[in-house]
């Protein structure tokens, strides 16, 4: 007989900090896409340092925990904010890159990002309710950004302002809702978790 020495697991919870990086930094977006302010610093800093780092961080930590939905999530968006950075910083370089075109290329873009979002709204199917709103809020946003973009509707960009607002707020729920949760050492904040079905 062979003796087998199990490790517990006593890191902590990573999906909050993503979750909250995601949520923050795509309500700061929307505001602008929905016209309250222009594009500037403050939301290109959240894009590159809590929606992208702090993001990619938390997804190598659910690697770490063996967790492959949140590592292709957290990691995936924490990567879209980095790119969306840099497709509107780079065509301000010496460098000769020119920006996409927002009728084409910045519409395929928006709208590949909303299909990888459907599918992942189908994950959450077997997770909880809670992320099952943000990830249908979330392809709805990419899908209306994407329309507005190809058709040039900027009626279609403050509707998608307005929704991202939602989106992110959903975003922060379920992040905050994980922290006063494991603190409280019980359910205050609902996340509606599906039960596995026992075969």
């Amino acid at each position: 007989m062979t003796d087998t020495t199990k490790i517990a697991d006593m890191t902590g919870n990573p999906a909050p900090l993503g979750l909250l990086g995601f949520g923050m930094t795509t309500i700061l977006l929307n505001f602008h896409n929905a016209g309250f302010y222009p594009l500037d610093s403050m939301i290109l800093a959240m894009g590159i340092f809590y929606g992208g780092l702090a993001q990619v961080i938390a997804g190598i930590m659910e690697w770490r925990k063996g967790n492959t939905f949140a590592t292709t999530a957290f990691t995936s968006y924490g990567m879209f904010w980095l790119t969306l950075v840099a497709m509107i910083l780079l065509p301000k370089t010496d460098l000769g890159v020119v920006a996409p075109g927002a009728e084409t290329a910045k519409a395929l873009y928006l709208f590949m990002w909303g299909v990888f979002t459907l599918v992942l709204f189908k994950a959450t199917l077997n997770i909880s309710r809670a992320l099952q709103v943000v990830f249908a809020t979330l392809t709805i946003l990419f899908f209306l950004l994407a329309a507005g973009d190809a058709m040039g509707s900027e009626t279609i960009t403050r509707i998608a302002g307005w929704e991202g607002i939602l989106c992110g707020a959903t975003a922060m729920y379920a992040g905050l809702a994980q922290v006063v949760n494991e603190t409280a050492g019980k359910v205050q904040w609902p996340l509606g978790i599906v039960k596995k079905k026992s075969h």
